[in-house]
């Protein structure tokens, strides 16, 4: 280009020389017009070259910004792969869990249908034994300690003072309940002597232990004579250990010094009642 305006100026000088000054003018005007398209043309092509850089790089980032956008969907739809794994997984986890709540549910609910007949047992069972022995005599307690029905018998019901031999009183007393045990050929009769801590020791015995098993074994012959299978009878002693209140006046000595009959129904009749339960749940 610059080669273009030496040869243009070369010109103008040879002309001058040759030309009228009016024509030489009008060349340099008609040189000052070309020069300024020429100027113009240089401004528009820099600019083309500008925008075709910026047009170049914008091409290429929008290149790497899909490369990247496919990519990330590739990824998303291995992701959404295992989503559905996933889902499909959790969603039959969350069936089986719910089919095993709604199994435990009913095995809860055919558990505390068989308690619910065993407390119905319990509540028959304390009517009847009340019905017998009869609540008149102050000394004589019917009722429920942690499902378990008992008769509590004061001593002086049962034994003379320091002695295992049964009085004539304590004879109808157990009379009654073994009435009520005889109606009861699956349950059991525990009878658990108490003392008072006064020590003990007569003849064999050596001890208020010793006492109030001999007591227990006293009654539980006593109850066998009534007619009450063997099989169903357990003696027990707790001596002076389990006292209801505290030894320190002879009233309280004389609260602590009792018999206690436990009247229950035998635990593989029980498990057996919730087993037949079980086994119904399992066929329906």
């Amino acid at each position: 280009m610059k080669r273009i305006i030496l040869l243009g100026a070369v010109a103008l000088l040879t002309l001058g020389s040759c030309v009228s000054k009016k024509d030489f003018l009008a060349l340099e005007e008609k040189q000052k017009t070309t020069q300024d398209l020429l100027n113009s043309a240089t401004i528009k092509l820099n600019k083309c070259l500008a925008d075709e850089a910026a047009s170049a790089a914008r091409l290429q980032e929008l290149k790497q910004r899909l490369a990247d956008m496919k990519s990330t969907n590739k990824d998303l739809i291995e992701s959404t792969k295992d989503m559905t794994v996933l889902t499909t997984k959790g969603a039959e986890n969350l069936e089986k869990s719910l089919e095993s709540l709604k199994e435990k549910d009913l095995k809860i609910s055919r558990l505390q249908d068989a308690l619910t007949k065993k407390d119905s047992v319990t509540l028959a069972l304390v009517t009847s034994l009340k019905k017998e022995v009869g609540l008149n005599d102050e000394d004589i307690e019917i009722n429920v300690e942690k499902s378990v029905v008992f008769i509590s018998l004061s001593d002086k019901l049962l034994f003379t003072t320091g002695s295992y031999n049964i009085t004539s009183r304590a004879n109808e007393i157990l009379g009654k309940v073994a009435t009520v045990i005889n109606s009861k050929p699956n349950f059991e009769a525990m009878v658990e002597g108490h003392t008072d801590n006064v020590p003990y020791k007569k003849g064999v015995l050596i001890d208020n232990w010793d006492l109030s098993v001999k007591r227990s074994t006293a009654i539980v012959r006593a109850l066998q004579s009534l007619g009450v299978k063997p099989e169903q009878l357990i003696a027990a002693g707790r001596g002076d250990h389990l006292p209801l209140v505290a030894n320190d006046t002879p009233e309280n000595r004389a609260t602590n010094r009792r018999t206690k009959i436990y009247i229950l129904p035998k635990i593989d009749q029980f498990y057996e009642m919730i087993e037949t339960e079980m086994k119904t749940l399992s066929e329906n």
